[in-house]
């Protein structure tokens, strides 16, 4: 099987990103989209802790599918979060930042931050999906 490369796309004329990627173009094998994953176990129930307990569990939840599929933390291309209180995840910066490098290392993808104003399961405070290419 392929090889999958990533190679990081940062124009200069757009500044340092921190924390993301303005881009990544991966090269080398298929396309995975994961769905929107929450913090919640294989019983469908929501992990305690409040909110990085739930962001953590909604990341490994994306990686588990990565995984499945050949994948691992550089074969992902784009995340996209969904909260639904913004200020909850600016208090907890640092924590996230830990929880994040715990499960993805120092890999960061193009990314993106939405506040909704709610998500489909009751007690979700986060909601992860992405994009990647798999060997």
């Amino acid at each position: 099987m392929p090889h999958v490369k990533a190679e990081i796309v940062n124009p200069a004329s757009l500044g340092a990103p921190r924390g993301y990627s303005n881009g990544v173009v991966l090269r080398g094998g298929g396309v995975l989209f994961v769905a929107g994953q929450i913090g919640w176990d294989a019983e469908r129930r929501i992990v305690g802790g409040g909110f990085v307990a739930q962001f953590a569990r909604a990341l490994a939840n994306v990686m588990a599918v990565v995984a499945e599929a050949g994948g691992t933390p550089e074969s992902v291309g784009r995340l996209t979060i969904y909260v639904t209180n913004r200020q909850e995840y600016m208090d907890n910066l640092k924590e996230v930042g830990a929880a994040y490098r715990g499960v993805m290392g120092r890999h960061f993808p193009a990314m993106a931050l939405v506040q909704v104003a709610a998500l489909l399961e009751a007690g979700a405070l986060v909601e992860i999906e992405a994009t990647a290419v798999v060997a």
